[in-house]
């Protein structure tokens, strides 16, 4: 599975789009506070290049990194927020949320972790390591990902079902290898900091269904940005 869930609502329906859209421009909001300028500001710009991949309009770009910088005059402050519990079956996972209402959020996060368990922080982080996440396509047929790898300088990679790779780097590195990854034959969809499981549980079918229901309900939530789980498979 990766280190991130990844939601099966299909990204071609227009509300899926949209909350797509709108998870970006959180994060780019967040990113512009160090600076409206990408090339100046390696988060922002790698944000950007992610918005622009699922197909951004401009103009919401745009604007995203003018109020995520203070060059508009609208009061929305966004704040991150990270929670750690577990799902069924003692499965660890991290939320990720970006949220202009604390008390909002947390009381949604409790809510939804009624079929798990809500625990405190750093209660699961142990069991992950927190790495530069990079997923990416080889351009053609054929191409060594552990070659890339070591070219690019990532510490580690993981082979996707979908035909990607993740490649992982020390977070200092990110922006390093994702800029070097190109000239080794992959296009570069995604690039964070994220969480990696140590230790992935192991499930049967009906467990594994009952975890990915949960799984889900958090990932839909409007002030969830992103969920990593200990999960096999």
């Amino acid at each position: 599975m990766g280190a991130q869930w990844k939601t099966k609502i299909k990204e071609t329906t227009a509300a899926a789009k949209g909350k797509v859209f709108t998870k970006l421009a959180k994060e780019i909001m967040i990113a512009a506070r160090a600076g409206a300028d990408p090339e100046m500001n390696s988060k922002l710009r790698m944000t950007i290049e992610q918005a622009k991949k699922a197909s951004m309009p401009r103009d919401t770009i745009e604007r995203a990194v003018k109020k995520g910088a203070g060059l508009l005059d609208e009061g929305v402050h966004y704040e991150k927020v990270t929670y750690e519990g577990f799902a069924p079956h003692r499965v660890p996972v991290i939320v990720e949320c970006l949220t202009d209402n604390v008390n909002r959020t947390v009381t949604n996060i409790r809510i939804l972790f009624r079929k798990g368990q809500l625990g405190t922080s750093g209660s699961v982080a142990w069991d992950f390591d927190h790495l530069g996440l990079i997923e990416a396509t080889p351009d053609k047929p054929g191409l060594d990902a552990e070659a890339a790898a070591i070219e690019a300088g990532a510490s580690d990679l993981e082979a996707n079902a979908d035909g990607s790779t993740t490649f992982y780097t020390a977070p200092t590195d990110l922006d390093a290898v994702t800029r070097a990854l190109p000239a080794q034959g992959f296009t570069v969809h995604t690039a964070k900091i994220g969480w990696r499981p140590k230790n992935p549980v192991t499930l049967g079918a009906a467990e594994r269904t009952e975890v990915e229901a949960f799984l889900d309900a958090i990932d839909g939530d409007d002030d969830v940005q992103n969920v990593y789980v200990g999960l096999a498979g």
